[in-house]
């Protein structure tokens, strides 16, 4: 079956080229060109979609809170795609939700390839749609379910989107574990790491706020200074 990407660009030519080698790969293109064009096609075909690429600077809404709105909701792959390559930028774009940032000028193919892996990392790791209490992980009273995708904190449900909650499962398939930087980017991105420190500790620090009862004192995802993270104590 076809994949469809959502693709929010305002610059014409632009999305143009990126709609070509899209659908050169044999992927399906929605596009939109601004941030309220892109939400009313997100409400329209959100259920359908499997990747969403956005670029920061939009007419009418920007991409940052097209982004916050779209991750109330959804948990689809998104890939930033932007003039703006500052490490500030990314580590926004990140925090608020994306998987993956790319900064212009970019290849095509690099663009592709990227989509292709944002995908990919996203179906492979989807928990089977069975109910079974092997698919149950818990950690004193947090609870993933990996049927449901769904985190469980003291009674409470927190919202994660797809890295946060493939980030958690790592840990708590792994409870003794503790994952390096470049361990936790090589099993959740599957990519080399090439260093990309920024993005760990966003998503750590993203994770902490939801699910830790102090966020400056988790008791939950703990560091381990020179080395990593690892699952409680």
């Amino acid at each position: 079956m076809q994949k469809q990407i959502l693709l929010v660009e305002d610059d014409m030519e632009i999305s143009q080229l990126i709609t070509s080698a899209l659908v050169q790969e044999n992927f399906i293109v929605h596009a939109a060109f601004d941030g309220v064009e892109a939400l009313a096609a997100f409400h329209e075909k959100g259920a359908d979609l499997d990747l969403l690429l956005i670029d920061l600077m939009l007419p009418k809404m920007s991409g940052m809170d097209v982004l916050k709105k779209i991750r109330e909701t959804s948990t689809v792959p998104v890939l930033i795609i932007s003039a703006k390559g500052s490490d500030l930028d990314k580590a926004l774009g990140l925090g608020f939700g994306a998987d993956d940032y790319i900064s212009k000028p970019f290849s095509m193919l690099e663009l592709t390839a990227r989509v292709q892996a944002a995908i990919r990392r996203a179906t492979q790791y989807l928990p089977p749609k069975v109910n079974s209490c092997e698919n149950i992980l818990q950690y004193k009273e947090f609870i993933l379910d990996l049927n449901s995708f769904t985190a469980n904190v003291r009674g409470k449900i927190i919202q994660l989107t797809s890295k946060e909650f493939h980030i958690l499962k790592l840990f708590m398939t792994n409870q003794s574990r503790v994952f390096t930087k470049e361990q936790i980017y090589h099993f959740i991105w599957a990519d080399d790491y090439y260093g990309n420190e920024n993005v760990i500790n966003v998503h750590i620090r993203r994770l902490r706020e939801k699910i830790e009862k102090d966020p400056s004192n988790p008791q939950y995802i703990r560091t381990i200074w020179g080395i990593g993270y690892k699952l409680g104590e």
